[in-house]
């Protein structure tokens, strides 16, 4: 199904980068459990379910999308909720460790809750819609080497016209061992430029429309890679229909691109379909993380 090229806007509106919550709870991040935490029985029997402020209720704000499905309590939308969620699955608990994360959503108190469970810093590089502690550029990553042990890179890379050069700026400031965990928004299948001037919704211009072939990318980089996808995206994906069952799709996705160029056999999935349903993953089409391990 295909979608408008221009004026393509994913992200937030301007100003919409530090998302508050209710003033009826403006401290949700003291005292924060770990999120390798158990969930309590009520947490676990919720239909919807919040990994990053441990909401649970009946279901989320809002349209199912990865920039929908908003936590009433800290404001993360599904896309949020999706990285978090794949750095507790696929790492073993390590609080303390040195963690970089760019441009991040969410306001201070994520940020807070964060710096209690990591040694967390966060960057932005021009600072319209994010503040972060530091100002960097990936093409040229003011840090030392090895200096990073995990980087989550929420829908920046897009916005770099440098992609190689920035990857190997990231490989370069990874600990040995160290990952990546990077989303940006898949829209089709192949990598492009977009075919018109593009900005998403912090006016943030758009330089590459990345696919599935971003994977060889930043293999190229020198990272093992894996892709995270829920289950359910794996498994459409693996059964090679090439159609999307769900009835309609969001226009800015061309989702038979998707699954004319997704190799089933190279996606990892990482949320059960009850999971996926209770954290707000859905639908499936939406979620994907590169996870990028320093060789």
């Amino acid at each position: 199904m295909k979608r408008a090229l221009a004026a393509v806007r994913l992200l937030p509106a301007p100003g919409a980068g530090q998302v508050a919550g209710p003033a009826s709870d403006p401290t949700w991040s003291v005292d924060a459990p770990s999120p390798w935490a158990p969930l309590t029985p009520d947490e676990a029997a919720a239909p919807a379910y919040c990994n990053v402020c441990r909401w649970h209720g009946t279901a989320f704000g809002g349209p199912a999308h990865c920039e929908g499905a908003t936590c009433p309590r800290c404001g993360s939308v599904g896309r949020d909720r999706f990285l978090l969620w794949c750095l507790v699955e696929r790492q073993p608990p390590r609080l303390g460790q040195r963690v970089l994360e760019t441009s991040p959503r969410l306001d201070h108190r994520y940020r807070v809750a964060m710096g209690s469970w990591f040694d967390y810093r966060s960057s932005d590089y021009d600072e319209r819609a994010h503040r972060g502690v530091l100002r960097l550029d990936l093409q040229a990553i003011d840090l030392p080497d090895e200096d990073v042990d995990v980087m989550l890179s929420p829908h920046v890379l897009e916005h770099v016209p440098d992609t190689d050069r920035a990857l190997a700026e990231i490989h370069r400031i990874l600990a040995p061992g160290g990952v990546l965990y990077l989303q940006v928004p898949v829209l089709q299948g192949r990598t492009a430029p977009p075919a018109e001037p593009e900005f998403h919704g912090d006016d943030t211009p758009v330089f590459w429309r990345f696919g599935y072939d971003l994977t060889e990318r930043l293999r190229a980089a020198g990272f093992e890679v894996a892709v995270l996808v829920t289950d359910g995206w794996r498994d459409l994906a693996s059964a090679g229909t090439g159609r999307w069952p769900g009835g309609d799709v969001s226009p800015e996705f061309d989702v038979d691109d998707l699954l004319a160029h997704v190799d089933g056999a190279a996606l990892t999935g990482v949320a059960r379909p009850a999971d996926a349903a209770r954290l707000g993953f859905e639908p499936s089409y939406m979620y994907l993380t590169w996870e990028c391990a320093r060789r």
